[in-house]
């Protein structure tokens, strides 16, 4: 009885969901912000956007408040949840002025002004900030109710599909392939974890993978390159982009709006070749990036700097 216990969230459902609930507002009203900046911040010539995805595994949200509080109810944790949302986005806002110029129709050239808005969003993940706000008892207790969800599994049992729930198909890399010893290692490292389920937010073997989580952890732990936690829009602001017939085993590839995200990055699989990738999906497996799901949502290769 005691072990359940220790793997169980004490919480009332309704408190658990509840809780979730404001942190997803949380979330929303940031990505309504971001949407809504030409209008609130009009005049400028022109808008960058550096905009990491908003989002989070509600498993792991529900863990830390398990860990932190042990029982909670969904009013006693909103000052938690907004120091916490806190903690994980920063979004800021930047002008520069750009001194340009143009050639009139008598052959002079002026100079003129050009205002940028750049906008600009940070999600450091919830892991990285829970492991900063947890004791080491504290975080026992965390890993304990994430490995078992709490032993409430029917919470949120469908928080990502990708669009892509099929098993995936069989597929061997071939062998002229593996004779590049970085790609050898990386396809070592990604075939551990074949048939690990998508959680979202996760980034090891313990809690499992989401898309970001996978390729960093395969990266990092292969010895290829060293990828410290990221987002998928993180990594592909790492890359050189590059062309599809120059894509090569090894290579990112990225995907645009396989779930409603702020910024234009929302997927990333490892590229093996033949129109092949490794990614976690649900679970984590081979795909084909010639059906008609990938095609659509296809966005840009990418190789690590």
């Amino acid at each position: 009885m005691n072990a359940v216990l220790g793997t169980s969230y004490g919480s009332e459902d309704s408190d658990l969901l509840g809780a979730d609930e404001d942190y997803t507002a949380l979330e929303r009203a940031m990505a309504d912000e971001i949407a809504n900046i030409e209008s609130t911040h009009p005049g400028y010539d022109e808008y960058r956007y550096h905009v990491d995805e908003l989002g989070h595994n509600p498993y792991e949200l529900a863990s830390y408040l398990t860990a932190k509080f042990q029982s909670y109810t969904r009013a006693e944790v909103q000052g938690e949840l907004q120091a916490v949302f806190d903690a994980q986005y920063k979004l800021t806002l930047t002008e520069t002025v750009e001194i340009r110029t143009y050639t009139d129709e008598d052959g002079d050239e002026h100079e003129y002004e050009w205002y940028i808005l750049t906008v600009t969003l940070k999600n450091r993940t919830l892991p990285v900030v829970i492991n900063e706000r947890l004791t080491a008892d504290q975080k026992e207790l965390y890993s304990a109710t994430m490995w078992t969800k709490g032993n409430k599994p029917y919470l949120w049992d469908n928080i990502y599909t990708g669009g892509d729930t099929d098993p995936g198909p069989s597929y061997e890399i071939p062998g002229e392939a593996l004779t590049d010893p970085d790609f050898a290692a990386l396809i070592a490292e990604a075939e551990k974890y074949l048939g690990y389920p998508y959680v979202w937010g996760g980034s090891s073997p313990s809690t499992s993978f989401d898309c970001s989580g996978f390729v960093c952890w395969v990266y990092t732990h292969s010895g290829v390159y060293n990828l410290p936690r990221t987002t998928a829009t993180g990594i592909y602001n790492q890359c050189a982009i590059i062309p599809k017939n120059e894509a090569r085993p090894g290579d990112l590839i990225f995907f645009t709006r396989t779930y409603d995200s702020a910024g234009p990055v929302s997927h990333v699989g490892i590229y093996v070749g033949d129109n092949m990738m490794i990614h976690c999906g649900d679970p984590i497996k081979y795909a084909s990036i010639n059906t008609s799901y990938w095609q659509e949502h296809f966005y840009a290769f990418g190789r690590l700097n």
